[in-house]
């Protein structure tokens, strides 16, 4: 198999076919938080692409070059928590300084990144299925384009629902949670193309 092959299936395996979060349901937190308008969906995706893969790739850097070879392969969960904190704080610091509007319209979800479960089950099962750096960062930045991707459809499929006549006792989160189900539905036909 080609290495251009790999990659594209590796981007649409991560993406589309395990999207972590309507597949593996990690990340639902700012999933459904943020997910009201497309513009903040999409400034949350953009950070939470750069968190994911800028995390892959230290974790991977950090479990192959100091953890694995002092076999401290323990202290995986405790240390990629403070990379991500790490990270987290950067970009929250680059918004409030270059973004303050998309800063102010994260407002709590941005920190939440930190705990975000997406981004630490990323790094984690980069280490758990043995990826090598560049396919840790591959698998990485495939996994938050696909929680970009599912946040954003999310988003425009609220605002469009912001306008309908909505039942009383589905408006709100029961509406959500339905589209996310029927989101997810979807997203399986994407089995298929592997």
């Amino acid at each position: 198999m080609s290495d251009i092959t790999v990659i594209l299936l590796t981007l649409v395996t991560t993406a589309l076919i395990n999207n972590v979060v309507l597949s593996q349901f990690m990340g639902l937190c700012p999933f459904l938080g943020v997910s009201k308008q497309i513009k903040t969906a999409a400034g949350m995706g953009a950070a939470v692409i750069f968190v994911i893969t800028v995390a892959s790739a230290l974790t991977s850097a950090l479990y192959r070059g100091i953890l694995l070879p002092l076999e401290l392969t323990y202290l995986n969960t405790i240390v990629f928590i403070a990379v991500i904190a790490a990270l987290v704080q950067f970009a929250e610091m680059f918004l409030r300084k270059f973004s303050p509007p998309l800063y102010n319209a994260l407002g709590v979800y941005l920190p939440l990144i930190t705990t975000n479960c997406a981004v630490l089950g990323a790094a984690l099962t980069n280490v758990q299925k043995d990826y090598s750096f560049g396919m840790s960062v591959l698998s990485g930045f495939g996994t938050a384009a696909g929680f970009a991707i599912a946040i954003i459809i999310m988003a425009g499929i609220r605002e469009k629902m912001a306008h309908a006549p909505i039942p009383k006792a589905f408006r709100g989160m029961p509406i959500t949670l339905l589209i996310a189900g029927l989101m997810a539905i979807a997203f399986m036909g994407f089995g298929s193309i592997a």
